[in-house]
């Protein structure tokens, strides 16, 4: 069970958003250990972590920026160990929050922005779907079958994300782009959400 107190935390960081409908936004980014999957793909290496409590969570964005007040909760898979508890103390102190997550557990409360990634073959648990505000789904020519754009509410957008692996300028990754540009010419109602972040050099 979460001690409420502490966070496992893989990193934080400053940096901007480089994905979906909110690109371009300053950011800071919590990334949490840990994942109930174990995509190729992923981010973070999830056996690296420092135990923090949110007192030194806070810290240390005070120390990046005394500006920014969007934080993004990721992962990994932030649901394992973000809990109601620890939004709330975010709230209070003025931060908008985001969460990136697969959709297989609870989403915490005081989230301001939802973003489910789910992933081929798992099931989306989502207890009030007028929340989820994107649905980002990673593609590449291994899984090249279009899955079915999810409307949870009027305002969910469906992207469809090419998995970048190794350098953002690699064949693989070209081939992954043109899939994915090709699916939603064929159907619209997706979107193109391309990792930026990769594209340009930075986290």
């Amino acid at each position: 069970m979460t001690n409420l107190n502490f966070l496992k935390v893989n990193e934080i960081f400053y940096s901007i958003q480089g994905e979906g409908k909110r690109a371009g936004h300053a950011s800071i980014f919590i990334r949490l250990s840990g994942c109930n999957l174990s995509c190729s793909f992923c981010d973070t290496k999830h056996k690296r972590f420092q135990t923090m409590t949110l007192q030194d969570i806070r810290d240390v964005i005070l120390g990046l920026t005394k500006t920014c007040r969007d934080i993004v909760w990721t992962g990994g898979e932030p649901t394992l160990q973000l809990k109601d508890e620890h939004t709330q103390y975010f709230k209070d102190l003025g931060y908008f929050q985001a969460i990136e997550t697969n959709g297989i557990l609870a989403i915490p409360k005081n989230i301001d922005y939802v973003v489910i990634s789910p992933k081929a073959g798992t099931e989306i648990h989502i207890d009030n779907k007028s929340l989820v505000d994107e649905v980002r789904f990673p593609i590449d020519t291994k899984n090249p079958l279009l899955p079915t754009p999810i409307l949870y509410n009027e305002k969910t957008i469906n992207y469809l994300s090419p998995i970048f692996s190794g350098p953002a300028n690699t064949s693989l990754n070209v081939a992954n782009i043109n899939l994915c540009v090709s699916l939603i010419l064929e159907n619209p109602k997706w979107k193109l959400s391309i990792q930026t972040h990769k594209l340009i050099g930075i986290p």
